[in-house]
């Protein structure tokens, strides 16, 4: 067994305790930061990173490139460790401290990028660099690639119907790249036509949910699809920040705050949903992450 082995098959946590869901409406939310570099974007990054070497894309010597706002960018330098090859990773330069240091323990380099510009500068900064030097890297482009999308079509909405025993009626969940969303929802829409998919958006261009992207104002990611959508949820930073607290203290569960987005996003739609409904939501990160941001040392903001 080796560290990508320990890959996804996360489990499925029953949320019985949040706050504000309604009686006879479960709340089920897939325990992604009990992945090894501790996010869900362990499950894409491992995925296009084989599929690179697979179709030898990715060779000896070169150097794995590409944009993040932090989380897949943790990912490619836990692998890219493992696998031998360099890791080279344009971010915003307000990403948190956490993240950096977490990439860079992993001997992977970073270039910081206007944080007013968010993770569509990063990417272009990084989409520029490896077109001037193309045979020096890998660029995986998570933003862009059908591989992401394709591993959780193949793995999370899988392991989903299978926890849930075909018994889910929704799955809700935020958007970055995207590839989470659309490929789990894919799955879940093949499988039983049924189930309604709820895109949950930050409610303002100027937010604070990490890993996360306003529907309006950002750049559409290359794999998003319309037609998974049922219904779009916005939430706020402070609704995201509070139910990324009420994860904790209600349920001893330590996530990061795309997570509290998730789960009230989760927990506004249990409000308009019949009994005997089953919401399935992601819990992308730990909230270990967070510590320095002060998400859990008071109030939220």
């Amino acid at each position: 067994m080796n560290v990508l082995d320990l890959i996804g098959d996360t489990p499925l946590l029953s949320l019985d305790n949040i706050p504000g869901k309604p009686r006879g409406v479960r709340i089920l939310a897939k325990a992604e930061f009990l992945n090894p570099s501790g996010s869900v974007k362990d499950r894409a990054a491992k995925g296009m990173l084989l599929d690179g070497i697979e179709t030898l894309k990715l060779t000896k010597g070169k150097t794995i490139i590409d944009a993040t706002s932090g989380n897949t960018g943790i990912s490619y330098a836990m692998i890219g460790a493992f696998l031998g090859h360099g890791v080279k990773l344009y971010l915003p330069a307000n990403a948190n401290g956490e993240r950096k240091r977490l990439i860079r323990a992993y001997g992977a380099e970073i270039v910081e990028t206007d944080p007013m510009e968010s993770s569509d500068g990063a990417f272009v900064a990084a989409a520029k660099e490896y077109a001037s030097n193309p045979e020096n890297y890998f660029f995986p482009d998570q933003y862009n690639n059908p591989v992401n999308p394709k591993t959780h079509h193949e793995t999370t909405g899988p392991e989903i119907l299978a926890q849930t025993g075909g018994e889910i009626t929704h799955f809700a969940s935020s958007l970055g790249t995207g590839g989470t969303f659309m490929g789990t929802a894919r799955k879940l829409k093949e499988t039983d036509p049924r189930v309604k998919c709820a895109a949950i958006w930050p409610d303002s261009p100027l937010h604070g949910i990490e890993g996360t992207k306003h529907s309006a104002s950002a750049i559409k990611p290359g794999v998003y699809n319309r037609a998974f959508v049922d219904q779009e949820i916005g939430v706020s930073t402070r609704e995201a920040r509070a139910f990324a607290r009420a994860l904790a203290e209600s349920s001893g569960i330590l996530a990061g705050i795309s997570s509290g987005a998730n789960v009230a996003g989760a927990v506004k739609l249990s409000r308009v949903l019949p009994r005997g409904s089953v919401i399935v939501t992601i819990l992308g990160d730990s909230g270990s992450r967070y510590l320095s941001d002060g998400l859990f040392a008071g109030p939220a903001d």
